[in-house]
């Protein structure tokens, strides 16, 4: 039987800012499952367009670790902290992770959709891999997204998501 030291489970942790994804590698290359749900963005420049991956979450990185290992991480280069409650470390559940990958994996071509909310509406989430989770209106980004924040990890987070998947 396996002790409370040695399961291993998801944890947030918060990095140095745009170091992300040198942090993600560095975790990787030490043996710990770490995970960087990445977004394609258009960026613009003054000569040119190109397309980039840039963390979903900012500064913000998944590891999936034992007890054993909680200062083994803590203690590599860029991470800052993990997400605490009362002063412990908050595990995320395992659906959490896997909707999270889901949501970054699917590409969908998106509905346009008449809201008749206002920013400020708390919203639930009707549809996708986020199905279930309820957050606060933002900003609706055309007929096709809106903006949401979420209250979770101890911080706040926001998503982009189509706007067919919400509701009053």
């Amino acid at each position: 039987m396996q002790t409370d030291k040695a399961i291993k489970k998801w944890y947030a942790i918060y990095t140095r800012s745009r170091a992300e994804k040198k942090i993600h590698d560095m975790l990787l290359k030490a043996g710990f499952d770490a995970y960087l749900p990445l977004r394609k963005v258009l960026k613009q420049w003054s000569d040119r367009k190109k397309w980039v991956e840039e963390p979903l979450f900012r500064s913000y990185i998944f590891v999936r670790i034992s007890e054993a290992e909680y200062y083994d991480v803590l203690n590599s280069p860029g991470a800052v902290r993990f997400i605490t409650f009362e002063g412990k470390a908050v595990a995320i559940p395992p659906q959490q992770i896997e909707a999270i990958k889901q949501f970054v994996d699917t590409g969908q071509i998106l509905p346009d959709v008449d809201l008749e909310l206002e920013p400020g509406a708390m919203v639930d989430i009707i549809a996708g891999p986020m199905k279930g989770i309820h957050g606060e209106l933002l900003e609706i980004l055309g007929k096709k997204k809106v903006k949401i924040e979420i209250d979770g990890l101890g911080q706040a987070v926001y998503l982009e998501l189509p706007a067919s998947h919400i509701r009053a």
